[in-house]
């Protein structure tokens, strides 16, 4: 897994207010808690946060505490709706050895079988792992998956030291017949009509 070495500094000022002029200052807003302390405050540099979060359960090591640094998991990111940049993350703090519960993408791998077309109804599965060992994603393999197959949570091969968490018969994804959907339907006749013959309702030539 990808572990981020990152500064923070203490935040004393809360509030809408202060929350804009931290991030005016190029800084996001955080709060890091867990193992029962109480929350610390901290504002955290925009750009390397950014970066940083492009790898999914990424280990951040908090340097610039009082009391050390601090390895957190990012729980909750929130970004403008409309600019999309950062505007307060919460970071569960985590300690090596512990396991912890992460969501991570199922990553879709292989050839689809001719006329098949690949239905994936989940995009993330629950799993357990060591805090300081949690990999990017879940491979699921589809080569030689016939049409009609289903693959559910509990057919996946998870990575090595995880577990799964997930109700394991939930479905993530099919194989279905691409050629069904594309066939043309019969058109259907109105109730108490007969269907047109051939040329029926159709304008004459003009002679």
């Amino acid at each position: 897994m990808s572990e981020v070495r990152i500064a923070a500094e203490p935040r004393t000022e809360f509030g809408k207010g202060a929350a804009r002029r931290t991030r005016r200052a190029g800084k996001v807003p955080a709060v890091l808690y867990g193992h029962g302390t109480d929350p610390q405050h901290i504002s955290l540099p925009g750009h390397d946060l950014m970066l940083a979060l492009k790898t999914p359960n990424v280990l951040l090591t908090i340097e610039g505490l009082g009391n050390g640094t601090e390895l957190a998991l990012p729980k909750d990111v929130q970004r403008d709706p409309i600019k999309g940049f950062l505007e307060h993350v919460d970071l569960l703090l985590v300690k090596r050895g512990e396991k912890v519960v992460v969501d991570l993408p199922v990553n879709v791998v292989g050839d689809v079988v001719a006329g098949g077309q690949v239905a994936q109804t989940v995009v993330e599965i629950s799993i357990e792992a060591e805090a300081t060992h949690i990999p990017q994603s879940v491979d699921l393999d589809i080569s030689g998956l016939e049409v009609d197959s289903q693959v559910l949570a509990k057919d996946l091969k998870l990575p090595s030291g995880t577990t799964l968490v997930a109700d394991e018969d939930i479905l993530i994804l099919q194989i279905l017949d691409a050629t069904a959907a594309t066939e043309p339907e019969e058109p259907v006749a109105a109730e108490g009509e007969e269907p047109a013959a051939e040329g029926e309702g159709e304008p004459a030539a003009a002679e």
